[in-house]
């Protein structure tokens, strides 16, 4: 899969073109000058063909952390096999630009020039400006409002390769499944070769449930700001533990509101929070055991199922609990019905009292959101649940899994090649996934299914 990166100083719209192509409002954006920071990346699909678009911080050395971003953007810019340079159509070519642009025409990748902010007709005119570069491949758009972007999703498309399809030409055909398992078994040694020995886990949680103290009790000092006036938190705060050979690092996210009581910089907040949940491994999902638990506490949980990432529930403040264990768990069980693998904590951050369980538990849950089934097993495991449980029929029509493969981990995801798979009802994926976690330790972890039709006419059915 090939890399395209988007390169350029700040505000001239990186993020807003990153976010088109992406299709999904992935980057944050803003008017404030350096908003992005770090590499953003999103796996994107122009026509039958896939890359992986990667959005870098303003190239910008006004101080130290600039520099540091500046750094980090052209090393993207080096390693990516597409890039596409971005410049502010409302102001005249810099000479700034024109250096930074022929040092990246060096690095001999495909290179197109886009001039962002060209609204209107009129506005072509600053366009001849930038012929000055001496280059062909320049491209007036604006991404507001959405003029221009076809004829360089074209010029994108023509430089991916096609996407590899797998085919299938009978039932006693393997190609398919034995070129699944390949991929598979390549994604996922590719992923633990990658392994840099960390594992990222945010803190979420409502304001003042206890999110910094129980920082500060499980690194062992007053690393965060604790303080009973809520939002105390607005910048996540990170800290890194070495525990039993892994390098934890804790972020401490900002407490979520109400949508109605988000004000000011707390927008942004939230924004990072949601960003942090993204580029995370496992949750801490903090609740007040004190008082009775809120819809807010569902939304934020909700959040790291939509991440799909490891979970572990916190209930914070069990010194001052409301009621029983049983009832308190209960509870939780009923609220949080689509976390009912995430296991459970009891705590008091304040006192410290079994915080140290956490990090056992987070190497616990890591390890099951680590784990792959041997394909062998899996299909094994399949057959067993197919002929104790038969899958539906549709419309009369049988349905069949021919072949199950893991084609990756963190989260585990299993790819079911089938002869109809648009009919696979939730319920029976639902059954699938209770069926593997009743043989495998799964416990923190999701376990995601995708449904796969066997040959290229994947929207045709038998």
């Amino acid at each position: 899969m090939k890399t395209i990166a988007l390169i350029g100083k700040p505000n001239v719209g990186k993020s807003s073109l990153f976010n088109r192509l992406a299709g999904q409002r992935i980057a944050i954006t803003s008017d404030v000058s350096g908003t992005t920071r770090d590499i953003k990346k999103s796996e994107i699909v122009i026509d039958d063909k896939e890359a992986l678009l990667v959005d870098t911080g303003g190239l910008d050395d006004r101080d130290e952390m600039f520099e540091v971003v500046k750094e980090k953007s052209l090393k993207a810019a080096k390693e990516a096999d597409i890039i596409l340079y971005m410049v502010d159509g409302k102001m005249l070519p810099s000479d700034e630009d024109k250096r930074i642009f022929y040092e990246l025409t060096k690095l001999g990748k495909e290179l197109a020039l886009v001039i962002n902010k060209i609204d209107n007709d009129k506005m072509q005119e600053i366009v001849w400006e930038y012929q000055s570069f001496g280059f062909n491949d320049i491209f007036p758009i604006s991404v507001s409002h959405n003029r221009g972007i076809t004829p360089l999703i074209n010029w994108l498309y023509k430089r991916l390769p096609k996407t590899k399809t797998l085919e299938l030409e009978n039932d006693e055909d393997l190609s398919l499944e034995e070129l699944l398992e390949e991929e598979s078994k390549n994604s996922i040694e590719q992923k633990l070769q990658n392994e840099s020995n960390e594992i990222k886990v945010a803190i979420v949680g409502r304001v003042n449930v206890g999110k910094s103290s129980l920082l500060n009790a499980l690194i062992g000092e007053d690393r965060a700001v604790v303080s009973q006036i809520a939002g105390t938190t607005i910048d996540p705060v990170d800290e890194t533990l070495y525990y039993n050979g892994k390098h934890i690092i804790f972020v401490d996210t900002a407490g979520i509101r109400k949508r109605g009581k988000i004000e000011g910089i707390e927008r942004y907040a939230l924004n990072r929070t949601q960003k942090m949940l993204e580029n995370a491994d496992i949750a801490l999902i903090v609740l007040d055991a004190s008082e009775e638990f809120k819809e807010l506490d569902e939304r934020i949980a909700s959040l790291v199922d939509k991440f799909s990432l490891g979970s572990i529930i916190i209930l914070n403040k069990w010194d001052k609990a409301r009621d029983e264990y049983k009832k308190i768990v209960e509870d939780v069980r009923y609220r949080f019905k689509f976390l009912s693998y995430t296991p459970i904590i009891t705590v008091s951050a304040l006192s410290k009292k079994r915080v140290h369980r956490i990090n056992d538990m987070i190497l616990k849950v890591y390890e099951n959101y680590s784990r792959r089934i041997p394909t062998g097993k899996l299909n094994e495991l399949i057959k067993f649940a197919n002929s104790r449980h038969h899958l539906p029929s549709d419309m009369g029509k049988v349905v069949k899994i021919f072949f199950a493969t893991q084609f990756d981990i963190r989260p585990p995801r299993i790819a079911l090649v089938m002869n109809r798979p648009k009919s696979l009802h939730f319920s029976y994926k639902r059954y699938l996934v209770n069926t593997i976690r009743e043989h495998f330790d799964f416990e923190g972890s999701p376990i995601l299914i995708f449904p796969r039709k066997r040959g290229e006419k994947d929207d045709v059915e038998e």
